[in-house]
This record gives C-alpha cells, sequence and structure tokens, in this order.
C-alpha cells in the first residue's frame, strides 16, 4: 500500500483531499496531521492514522518522515490575513516547519514526490491588470503570506532540479464554498457570503462587491490535487508550477447567484460593511488567468458558480 501524508488535515481542503483520496484509491494508506487531530473521513478505517502534531518543531517533521510517505501533500499553514496580521507566525508556520520537512524528507526519502499548494497571493499588484500566467508575469507579493509561499515555491524548484524530491507545486485559487468555521484567510467572507445564509444566518461582505475573484469549487480541487500527485515527473520540465483552472466572480455575481438559488431572503441576511485591510489584499490579487498550461497538462475545468453553490446545499443537507 501507497502512504499519502496530507499535513494541514484538519482543514477543509485537508478532508476533501482525504476523501477523494479512500473513495479513488483501494491501496493507500492516508497519515493525516495537523496541530490538533484531524477527523478520519473513514471512521474506524484501518487504511487512515491521523495525528496530532506541531510541525513547528523538528521532532515532529522527524516523526513524519519516519512514516517513509511515498506521497506528501503539505496544506498547512497560517492563512493570509493571520500571517500579515503576526509576521514571525507567519514565517515559522509557512515557511520555517515547510523548509525544515524538506530537509528531513530529501533525506530520509529521496525522491518522494511532494506536492505543495501554493496562492495566487504571489502575484501582487503589478499583476491585476494583466491576465496571469505561471511564467509571463513576474510575482511581486504584496502581502507576507504571498511571499513565503512564494519562497517555497522556489525551493521546491530547486530541490526537484537537484532530484532530492519530486515536487509539484500548484497555485490555489480561493476554494468556494468552503464548509465549516470561517478561517483566518483575507478571502474567507467568499465562502461566508454564501455559508452563514445558506444557514440562515447574517454574513458580512466587506470588499467592494464589483471586485473579481478566482475562484474554483471543491469538488474539482480535489480532482485536481490527485491529477498533480499522479503527472509523470518528466511532463512537468524545469517548471515545476502550475495554475490551477478556475473562474472569475465577482461578489456581486456570487450574491445574485444565490438569490436565484436559495431565494431574497436568504441573500438579504449579506451586509456589506468595508473592511480596507481585507480589500487591499483582496487587490493584489490579479481576477484574470490563462490557464493554458494546467489545461494542456491535463487538469479539469471548473464546474461554475450556480452548480458549486447547488453543490454546497446538497452537502450540507446530507452533511
Amino acid at each position: 500500500m501507497r502512504t499519502i501524508l496530507i499535513t494541514g488535515a484538519g482543514g477543509f481542503v485537508g478532508q476533501t483531499l482525504a476523501s477523494k483520496l479512500l473513495s479513488t484509491f483501494p491501496d493507500v494508506h492516508l497519515l493525516l496531521t495537523d496541530v490538533t487531530e484531524p477527523k478520519s473521513p473513514q471512521t474506524g478505517s484501518d487504511r487512515v492514522k491521523c495525528i496530532a502534531l506541531d510541525l513547528t518543531k523538528s521532532s515532529a517533521c522527524d516523526s513524519l518522515a519516519e512514516a517513509s510517505p511515498d506521497v506528501a501533500f503539505i496544506l498547512h499553514g497560517i492563512m493570509s490575513s493571520g500571517a500579515e496580521a503576526n509576521l514571525e507566525l507567519g514565517l515559522k508556520v509557512n515557511f520555517d516547519s515547510v523548509r525544515n520537512f524538506l530537509d528531513i524528507l530529501r533525506e530520509t526519502k529521496p525522491g518522494a514526490k511532494v506536492v505543495f499548494t501554493s496562492s495566487c497571493a504571489v502575484y501582487g499588484r503589478a499583476a491585476t491588470d494583466n491576465v496571469a500566467t505561471e511564467t509571463d508575469i513576474v510575482p511581486m507579493p504584496e502581502s507576507s503570506y504571498g511571499t513565503q509561499k512564494l519562497m517555497i515555491e522556489f525551493l521546491i524548484n530547486d530541490y526537484s532540479r537537484r532530484g532530492l524530491i519530486d515536487g509539484r507545486v500548484v497555485r490555489l485559487p480561493t476554494v468556494f464554498v468552503r464548509a465549516g468555521a470561517p478561517t483566518a484567510a483575507a478571502s474567507s467572507f467568499v465562502s461566508g457570503i454564501v455559508r452563514e445564509p445558506i444557514h440562515g444566518q447574517k454574513s458580512v461582505l466587506p470588499v467592494d462587491p464589483n471586485i473579481g475573484i478566482w475562484l474554483c469549487s471543491p469538488r474539482t480541487l480535489g480532482h485536481n490535487l490527485i491529477h498533480a500527485m499522479e503527472l509523470p515527473r518528466e511532463s512537468l520540465g524545469h517548471f515545476r508550477t502550475v495554475l490551477l483552472p478556475g473562474y472569475t466572480a465577482t461578489s456581486g455575481e456570487i450574491l445574485q447567484a444565490l438569490e436565484k438559488i436559495a431565494g431574497k431572503e436568504t441573500r438579504d441576511l449579506v451586509e456589506e460593511k468595508r473592511d480596507e485591510a481585507i480589500q487591499r489584499i483582496c487587490l493584489s490579487w490579479p481576477a484574470k488567468y490563462d490557464t493554458t498550461r494546467a489545461k494542456t497538462l491535463g487538469f479539469a475545468d471548473d464546474v461554475g458558480l450556480e452548480q458549486t453553490i447547488k453543490d454546497f446545499i446538497d452537502f450540507e443537507k446530507h452533511a
């Protein structure tokens, strides 16, 4: 059985990925870890081991490497607003812990596959008037989170060039709609303006409703993360970063779709209340992307805005 490690497995993306892996591959064993013990998608399954570890501690990284994972999905991190509010913590979690784990892994399991989830926050405002790609726009992040992600991108690229690991970096769109509690991401409101109203709760839209945001659905994300793992090493060439497919939508368009699907009373639970700090971060992200490289490599297009909201409502009914 292949052993697949997921760090940050307690989060929404980690849980989505773990469920998708278990349903897709009957021959994998999952090792799920987070700062608090993550839930297993299959209660009582002997294919899943869940442990609580603080990866800012070297001993925790050592113990994960001792498990000799064939594939490591690195999902853990302090999200954008959290990393901006606390530089030291962001560096400790988003950069130092990842580098330490990669250094231990390359010694104990040379050539292991590593899938790292990066962010469109690497681009910065210089890209906002252009169509962003992996190679045509020089990344100039305007947040500590984007900077920390970009540093790890470069590190994985270099370690892969040297043959120390088999790295794959995927720049994620904002995942919409995320179930569960709000996160410390600047983009958390994007899910919040749908998730909370669907539950009959009020929500706040903190940015101009005309700002476009690059989105992808949980359904498509799970598929594309697994595709990143399955890609032949040689297909990526010397540049290991792929911008995943998604679509651009404004908050205004999201609310229109919410009203169409769930009714005006639900949409009216969202109040506009500007937060300049969040808006400044959002304005540093490009809204338009060219994902030709991803599509050439076989990554899937997204299902779109209305279908994603319908998927979320159906998921919540059966949760």
